[in-house]
């Protein structure tokens, strides 16, 4: 399996190599990505009217707590079993990665699916958006060499069930939590709402 990984994801990376364009916009693209979805989730917070439905809050609150689980599920993966970048084993060029912590899973596809799987939990077409957002983040991974395409599968995978577990099982905990942070933003968010019209 390990060379099959290992072939979808030269190949994959060859077409960097052989157009540099595609590689540079995806190392930009990768820069960017993991604060574009901590601060896109966090403005899901503000959908939600103070008072009204909670569901947005939720929502927010339900992809941090996600995003947190299955960046730590990764975190003791990468210290059980090791598995070097594709550019260490291999010796390859790599103009735009050069980290040499554990390739497997993909921390960067664990964390950005985990938030776009919770938030389509609670809203298949915003989860949608976040969905593709995440793919790009992913796809990225192999096309600036960082990762095999099983490191990337892996991280959708974990950031899923990280999700379900979240939403499914942990939503008590969840609202409990979203319930202090609101006393603190609900008093600054009605501000900036206008009122609603007197009947």
């Amino acid at each position: 399996m390990s060379q099959v990984d290992w072939r979808w994801e030269h190949s994959i990376y060859e077409i960097s190599l052989h157009h540099h364009w595609v590689g540079t916009l995806f190392s930009d693209i990768e820069q960017a990505s993991i604060p574009l979805m901590i601060v896109i989730t966090g403005l899901l917070w503000f959908l939600s009217r103070p008072g009204d439905n909670r569901k947005w809050k939720l929502a927010c609150g339900s992809a941090y707590a996600s995003a947190a689980l299955a960046y730590v599920v990764a975190f003791v993966i990468h210290h059980t079993w090791v598995r070097p970048r594709p550019y260490v084993t291999h010796h390859i060029a790599h103009p735009w990665s050069n980290a040499t912590d554990a390739s497997f899973p993909s921390d960067h596809s664990t964390v950005s699916f985990a938030i776009a799987f919770a938030v389509v939990l609670f809203d298949p077409i915003a989860g949608a958006v976040f969905l593709v957002i995440a793919a790009i983040i992913a796809v990225g991974r192999l096309f600036i060499g960082a990762h095999y395409p099983g490191d990337v599968a892996a991280g959708l995978a974990i950031g899923a069930l990280a999700a379900i577990v979240i939403v499914r099982l942990l939503r008590p905990f969840v609202r409990w939590v979203v319930s202090y942070v609101e006393r603190v933003t609900d008093p600054l968010v009605a501000r900036v709402y206008p009122k609603r019209p007197v009947t």
